[in-house]
C-alpha cells in the first residue's frame, strides 16, 4: 500500500477504487446520492482514463456493463437505491450468469429521504438475488471494498453489490490509496450456457447459484470486516455500516454506565460483508442473553437474526438516518451536554424553482389552461400527473399545479389510466430526461390506443436536478423521436416557455388538452443553471 493520501468524498473513493482496480468501463444514471461516482469517472475519462458514460436509465447502464463482463473485462454501474428497481430485471438475471470480468453494482441508499421518494434498503436486493454485498462504514472502506468487490466477483463469477448511504457518499475524509492494477485483457466467454438464460441453461445456472451460497457464507464468516470482539456478556450488540461508527462513538460512556450497573462490557459484532456471517452470529448468540441491533435502513439483519438466534433480539427501527445522538438514546445513555440557542421563529424555506427557470413559465401556462377548461374548485374533471425531477417543485406553491408524483415515467401511464377511468382531461407532465429514462414505453401504449390525454414534456435540454448532466436525446431530435413512436404529427406541438408568451401558449395548450385523442406538447427553453455552468466552463 502506498502512503499517498487523498481527501475524497465517499462517492469519489468508490470511483478511484474502481480505477485502481483496473475497471475498463463505467456506466450509470444520475441520482442523488450516487451522482458524484460516475461524474468523477467521466472527468477522468475525459483526461484519458477508462471509459465512463451516462446512460438513458439504470437498466441500460447495467446491460452495457454486462457486455463488458461478457468480454472478460471489469465494469462498474452506479445508481441510487430506487434506480436499482429500474435495473432489477438484468440485476436478478445477472446472478445466474458466470461473470468473466468483475461486475460491481453500486446502489447509494438515502435514509431520511433527502432527495428520494422512499427509504428502501438495497441489502434486500442482494439477498433476493443471492449475491454478495459490501457495506463500507467510512471512505477508506469505500475505496478498499470497491477494489475488493471486483476480485470477489471474479472469484465467485457473480455480480457484487456495494451499498452506500447518503452521509457516507457526501462526506469527505482522507483515503490511503494503493497502486493501480492493469485492466483485464479482452477474453470473450466461450461457453454460451454461462450467458444464455434459456430455461434449459437457466435451471442449471440457478442450481449453481444455490451451490455457491455455502462458499459465500464461508467467505463472509472469514471476512475481517465482520469483526467479533469481546467476551461472554449478558448483552451483545450487532452493528452495520455507519451504525458501527455511531455505536463506537458512544462506547466509552456505554461501558462506564454498564460498569456502574455491575454489568460487563457487551459483545460486539460489526457486519460489513453479506451474506450474514452465520458462524459468528451463532458464536455471539451462544455467549449472550440479549442482542441489540443497530443498522441504518430497514431491519435487514434483525429479520435474519430472528431465524438464527432463538433469543431476545432488539432492533432499532426508525424513519430517517441514524446519528450518534439517537444511537446514544437507544443505548440508554443521557443526552450529551449542549448549548441551546434561541434563534426565534425562523421563516420556512421550502425548495423552489430557480429564479427565471423555464418550468415556472410552463407551470403558469398549464395552470391558466386548466383554469379555462374547468373553473370549478379543485378541477374535478382534470388529472395533472407529474414525475421525478426538479419540475416536481411544480407541486408546491406558488404553482400547486400537479397532483401526483410516484416514480420515473409513472405520470404517462397514470394519465392514460385516468383517461380510461373516465376523467375528462388527463395530463402528464414530465421532464425531457425522465421521458427518455422511462416515459417512451408508456407513450407507445397511449399511441396504440390513441388515448385522449396530453403529454407535456418540459424540455430544458439537461438533467438539471442532479447537476446538469447531458440528456441522451437533444432537443432538436425530441419531436422526431415522438413521431417515430407513432404519435400524430398534427398533435405534437412545440412551445417556447417564456413569460411574454403565456397567454398565447395557454390557448394552444388548451386546444391540445381538448383534443379527443393523444397529444404531445413540448415546452422548450434551456435551463439557466446549465447556461451558467457552460459559461464557467468556457
Amino acid at each position: 500500500m502506498s502512503d499517498k493520501k487523498s481527501a475524497l468524498l465517499g462517492d469519489e473513493a468508490v470511483a478511484l477504487g474502481a480505477i485502481h482496480a483496473g475497471v475498463t468501463a463505467s456506466y450509470g444514471y444520475p441520482g442523488t446520492p450516487s451522482t458524484e461516482i460516475l461524474q468523477y469517472l467521466i472527468d477522468e475519462f475525459e483526461k484519458g482514463g477508462p471509459i465512463a458514460r451516462w446512460c438513458s436509465n439504470e437498466k441500460t447502464a447495467l446491460e452495457a456493463a454486462l457486455g463488458v463482463s461478457f468480454s472478460g473485462c471489469r465494469s462498474i454501474v452506479t445508481m441510487k437505491h430506487v434506480g436499482l428497481n429500474v435495473a432489477a430485471d438484468p440485476f436478478m438475471n445477472a446472478a445466474l450468469l458466470k461473470m468473466k470480468g468483475g461486475l460491481v453494482i453500486v446502489a447509494a441508499d438515502d435514509p431520511g429521504m433527502h432527495s428520494s421518494q422512499n427509504e428502501q434498503d438495497s441489502r434486500f436486493y442482494a439477498d433476493f438475488a443471492m449475491v454478495p454485498c459490501l457495506e463500507p462504514r467510512n471512505q477508506q472502506e469505500a475505496y478498499d471494498m470497491t477494489r475488493e468487490a471486483f476480485d470477489i466477483s471474479e472469484k465467485f463469477n457473480i455480480p457484487v453489490l456495494l451499498r452506500l448511504v447518503t452521509r457516507l457518499a457526501h462526506a469527505r475524509a482522507a483515503v490511503v490509496t494503493q497502486k493501480a492494477r492493469a485492466k483485464n485483457t479482452v477474453s470473450k466467454t466461450t461457453d454460451k450456457a454461462n450467458w444464455m438464460l434459456l430455461p434449459a441453461f437457466a435451471r442449471k445456472n440457478y442450481e449453481a447459484l444455490i451451490g455457491k451460497q455455502k462458499f459465500l457464507e464461508q467467505w463472509s464468516s472469514e471476512h475481517p470486516v465482520n469483526k467479533l470482539s469481546g467476551s461472554k456478556s449478558n448483552l451483545a450488540v450487532i452493528t452495520s455500516g455507519l451504525g458501527g461508527n455511531y455505536y463506537e462513538e458512544n462506547l466509552d460512556d456505554f461501558i462506564a454506565m454498564r460498569k456502574k450497573q455491575g454489568k460487563s462490557a457487551p459483545l460486539h459484532l460489526h457486519i460489513g460483508a453479506y451474506p450474514l456471517p452465520q458462524k459468528k452470529i451463532r458464536k455471539l448468540c451462544d455467549e449472550t442473553d440479549e442482542v441489540l441491533i443497530i443498522e441504518e435502513g430497514q431491519p435487514f439483519i434483525a429479520k435474519k437474526i430472528f431465524g438464527i438466534a432463538g433469543l431476545s433480539v432488539t432492533p432499532i427501527i426508525q424513519c430517517g438516518e441514524l446519528d450518534p445522538d439517537n444511537v446514544r438514546k437507544v443505548l440508554g445513555l443521557p443526552p450529551r451536554k449542549s448549548v441551546n440557542i434561541d434563534t426565534g421563529a425562523l421563516p420556512p424555506r421550502p425548495p423552489q424553482l430557480c429564479q427565471g427557470c423555464p418550468h415556472a413559465d410552463s407551470y403558469e401556462t398549464i395552470n391558466k389552461a386548466v383554469a379555462e377548461l374547468d373553473s370549478r374548485p379543485g378541477h374535478p374533471d382534470v388529472a395533472v400527473n407529474s414525475d421525478i425531477g426538479c419540475y416536481s417543485l411544480g407541486a408546491a406553491p406558488p404553482f400547486s399545479a400537479v397532483e401526483s408524483i410516484v416514480c420515473m415515467g409513472a405520470c404517462v401511464g397514470m394519465a392514460s389510466g385516468a383517461s380510461d377511468a373516465g376523467l375528462k382531461y388527463a395530463i402528464a407532465v414530465i421532464g425531457d430526461s425522465t421521458f427518455i429514462h422511462s416515459g417512451i414505453t408508456p407513450l407507445i401504449d397511449a399511441v396504440k390506443s390513441d388515448t385522449p390525454m396530453t403529454l407535456i414534456i418540459l424540455d430544458n435540454s439537461i438533467v438539471a436536478m442532479t447537476g446538469c448532466q447531458p440528456t441522451m436525446v437533444s432537443s432538436d431530435n425530441l419531436r422526431t423521436l415522438i413521431t417515430g413512436c407513432g404519435a400524430n404529427p398534427d398533435h405534437i406541438i412545440e412551445l417556447e416557455a417564456r413569460k411574454q408568451l403565456i397567454e398565447d401558449n395557454a390557448k394552444k395548450l388548451q386546444a391540445e388538452i381538448e383534443h379527443k385523442g393523444l397529444s404531445v406538447v413540448i415546452f422548450k427553453r434551456e435551463c439557466l443553471e446549465a447556461i451558467r455552468k457552460n459559461k464557467k466552463g468556457n
